[in-house]
């Protein structure tokens, strides 16, 4: 490899962020600097991400975060909301849908982002509620300079907006105008929801935890409660099933739910330990993907040659396969998670690994479990060119797509305190906006099926199972590492690709970053209509000419993208000696690591 790369790895032993808007990373920062610790820092510059990337994330979304708190321990922030009580799928099936629409208010769950992000500060933080929100309420008031992707993917709903979602139209294009690239945005609504929060807290008392609870309350309970459950009864939406439907989150479903603080489920790989979310989330299937590779030489393979491609592409296929049969809601689902990781399994699944690309769904069969096997291959092959496939994260699609993604951010401390946190939903093309508010709902219930008898099936309560996915590693010397990116589907595909070269190649974290990167569509997608796309792959084009040619030549149906346009990662470290170090993507030109 060369070391050459598009960026320095920013070092230090002070603090470093890194996110996927530069203004954000400063944020943090900003925070680090006046004495907060990691996790006061990434709250802040969570927060800042839903002003700044209003299409990728919002204060309605969800939020994983996978973290090690230098006192207490590692944890999972588990702040993915749950399908309403009426959520059903009788319910859904009398609208006359067999899919649930990616957008809409049949298609929201109950928000979890902002709950989540004052757990966080609440048990892990040091600063105060206002300490914390201040920089969100000052972009969103005083404006931020808006990306030009994000005027683009304004200006192509424009029209959408006023005519079907004006709530919308009056946030994103005031004055009847779409935003021009690089000027100035303001949000107030937004901004005064923050401050309402910030109100809220500090008239409970001037302890900082009664003040998050009491935000925390107001959310769930208070005004933002009573204006999300009125517009969701109230309007009727059109929607990506093409008709208009009234949603079913109430009231009561909000102030029934809270944020949680759960165990990671970990693997052990070449000295490292990884740490993932449970199977609510897509997580553990970077641990399979590795549980099947640990059978492989991938040392002796060249990192951006036919032979690694095809390896890592044919294991991918092979876990994101039992991640569509048997993931799900633990509470609601048994998951038969050892079975899955076990040594045995995987190697009996690394044993598929043939010379050529294989065009088949191939879940493993997990005794006492095959009935969810058989099932998942009928859907695949039911939806096989049901409709179009998203052949790259959607930021890098066309920019008038109605699915929205997401952000990343990864922050270490100089205490040692290190969290990654995948934020997403509340896309600004997912929903209208909640008038009064400044901020749409999520999309997240499309991730359920309406066919019974899944893991995945919508039911009342049950979490979806999102692709959102951080990752939080420990080597066995004490090195830790956070990394993440957004990107769906591809989420897992990706960070799995940058680790194995970090660990079996000796990359660095820019230069892994910097270097091509690929990932399958074979498998069912989660996001609607959700399509599979058998055999189909895209890669990058440095990896030459040959390899793609292999590539074809074992039969994977190959996609080269556009030069420098799949995946934005980013990832942080702190060696056991406390030297720190990060890296950002330098792909669509705004993700920025800052550290001292």
């Amino acid at each position: 490899m060369t070391d050459f790369t598009t960026r320095p790895d920013i070092r230090g032993t002070f603090g470093v962020v890194t996110s996927t808007h530069w203004i954000a990373s400063a944020v943090g920062m900003s925070i680090l600097e006046r004495g907060g610790n990691a996790f006061d820092a990434a709250v802040a510059t969570g927060l800042v991400l839903q002003v700044v990337e209003p299409h990728l994330n919002g204060p309605a979304g969800e939020l994983p975060a996978v973290f090690h708190d230098a006192s207490r321990g590692d944890g999972v922030l588990a702040a993915q909301g749950p399908a309403p009580k009426a959520a059903t799928i009788e319910h859904y099936r009398a609208q006359g849908l067999t899919l649930i629409p990616g957008s809409g208010h049949l298609s929201t769950v109950v928000p979890g982002s902002f709950d989540g992000w004052m757990l966080l500060l609440r048990d892990h933080g040091t600063m105060s509620l206002r300490d914390v929100v201040s920089p969100v309420i000052f972009y969103a008031r005083d404006g931020h300079p808006m990306m030009p992707r994000v005027a683009d993917t304004i200006a192509g709903l424009a029209e959408y907006f006023a005519r079907e979602w004006p709530s919308s139209a009056a946030t994103w294009t005031p004055g009847g105008q779409a935003p021009e690239a690089h000027a100035l945005f303001c949000n107030p609504d937004l901004a005064r929801t923050y401050e309402r929060l910030v109100e809220a807290g500090e008239a409970a008392g001037a302890d900082r935890i009664v003040q998050i609870d009491a935000a925390r309350t107001e959310w769930a309970e208070g005004f933002v409660a009573e204006a999300i459950a009125d517009f969701v009864a109230e309007a009727e939406l059109h929607d990506g099933s093409g008709g208009r439907n009234r949603g079913v989150l109430s009231r009561g479903d909000m102030a029934a739910w809270r944020a949680e603080i759960e165990p990671p489920l970990t693997y052990p790989y070449h000295g490292w330990t990884l740490s993932k979310t449970g199977p609510w989330g897509q997580g553990p299937v970077l641990l399979q993907s590795l549980a099947i590779l640990k059978h492989l030489d991938l040392a002796a393979m060249d990192p951006t040659g036919p032979d690694f491609v095809h390896t890592v592409v044919e294991a991918m296929k092979l876990s994101y396969a039992d991640r569509e049969a048997y993931y799900g809601d633990p509470k609601y689902s048994d998951v038969p998670m050892d079975h899955l990781l076990s040594d045995t399994y995987n190697a009996e699944r690394a044993a598929l690994i043939g010379p050529e690309a294989s065009l088949e769904q191939r879940p493993g069969r997990v005794p006492g479990f095959e009935h969810l096997a058989d099932a998942y291959i009928e859907r695949a092959a039911r939806d096989f060119g049901a409709g179009p496939v998203a052949a790259q994260e959607p930021t890098m699609a066309h920019l008038t797509d109605r699915r929205g993604d997401t952000v990343h951010l990864d922050v270490i401390d100089r205490w040692g305190n290190c969290i990654a946190a995948t934020p997403s939903g509340g896309w600004l093309q997912s929903n209208a906006v909640v008038p009064g508010l400044g901020f749409p709902l999520n999309a997240r219930a499309q991730m359920f099926w309406l066919e019974e008898g899944l893991p995945t099936s919508l039911a009342p309560g049950r979490r979806p199972r999102t692709t959102l996915t951080p990752s939080l590693a420990r080597h066995e010397d004490g090195t830790r590492l956070v990394f993440g990116t957004p990107g769906g589907d591809q989420q897992d595909q990706w960070q799995l690709i940058w680790f194995l070269r970090f660990v079996h190649h000796g990359y660095g974290l820019q230069a892994g970053i910097d270097a091509p990167l690929f990932h399958t569509m074979h498998f069912q997608g989660s996001f609607f209509p959700r399509a599979a796309a058998p055999g189909e792959m895209m890669i990058e084009p440095n990896v030459g000419e040959t390899c793609i040619a292999d590539l074809r030549e074992r039969g994977h149906r190959v996609t080269v993208a556009e030069p420098w346009s799949i995946g934005r990662l980013t990832a942080a470290l702190r060696t056991p000696d406390g030297r720190l170090c990060a890296a950002a993507t330098p792909r669509l030109m705004q993700a920025y690591a800052v550290g001292r």
